[in-house]
């Protein structure tokens, strides 16, 4: 049986994850704010959480993310740049996957295969930047892409048949997105099912690379 961990596991993602791998049989371990007090921008809740959990996972996923704080809106010009806005996107969307990662060589098991996949965004991508703006999310993404990378290169020197990649899981339907009509959005439940097929589809020599919910590779 696949022993899986959903990290994000109440937000629209993260609750599809959870539901698709259970009903394919796995056992999910799934960490959330509002079911377990998680909390990616406390690194004491997140290593309390973590360390509680037992044992090692076949499939890791972090989708935890923000768009922009609450009551505010990703900036469209360098004017509406605000620190601490940018300050707490980052400590969302990089710090928080970076503290969630430095767990992985206890939680990633030696002797088999585990894929682990951060979600992050294509706009995280510097060379598929054609439109600028949303600085704050483009930038923390960015980062959440590099600390992915650089902990699948760390990874793999002891856990050989790791896999370590960030993932787009295209525009979802979710609350996150409610507020962007424009974009062609797809259900939660089939961007968990496209995440998990490209997951599967995966092998070592991938590792540390960027894929869609398609599984092709995005540039940095």
């Amino acid at each position: 049986m696949e022993r899986a961990l959903i990290i994000g596991a109440s937000g629209g993602i993260g609750r599809a994850l959870d539901t698709e791998l259970t009903t394919r049989g796995a056992e999910v371990v799934a960490l959330s704010r509002s079911a377990t007090g998680f909390d990616v921008t406390d690194p004491a809740s997140v290593g309390a959480a973590m360390n509680a959990i037992d044992g090692t996972f076949d499939r890791i996923v972090v989708a935890t993310g923000i768009l922009a704080p609450d009551g505010a809106s990703p900036e469209k010009t360098l004017e509406a740049i605000d620190a601490a806005h940018m300050a707490h996107v980052f400590a969302v969307n990089a710090i928080g996957p970076a503290v969630i990662l430095s767990q992985l060589p206890r939680l990633v098991p030696r002797d088999r295969r585990c894929v682990v996949g951060v979600l992050t965004a294509r706009v995280g991508s510097i060379g598929d930047n054609k439109m600028g703006g949303w600085y704050s999310y483009r930038a923390s993404k960015a980062a959440a892409n590099q600390i992915t990378r650089t902990a699948a290169i760390e990874l793999a020197r002891k856990r050989k048949r790791s896999i370590v990649v960030a993932l787009h899981p295209g525009t979802v339907a979710t609350p996150f997105t409610e507020n962007y009509p424009a974009h062609k959005k797809v259900a939660a439940s089939e961007a968990a099912q496209h995440l998990i097929g490209v997951m599967d589809g995966l092998s070592p020599e991938h590792s540390g690379q960027f894929f869609d919910w398609r599984g092709d590779r995005v540039e940095w």
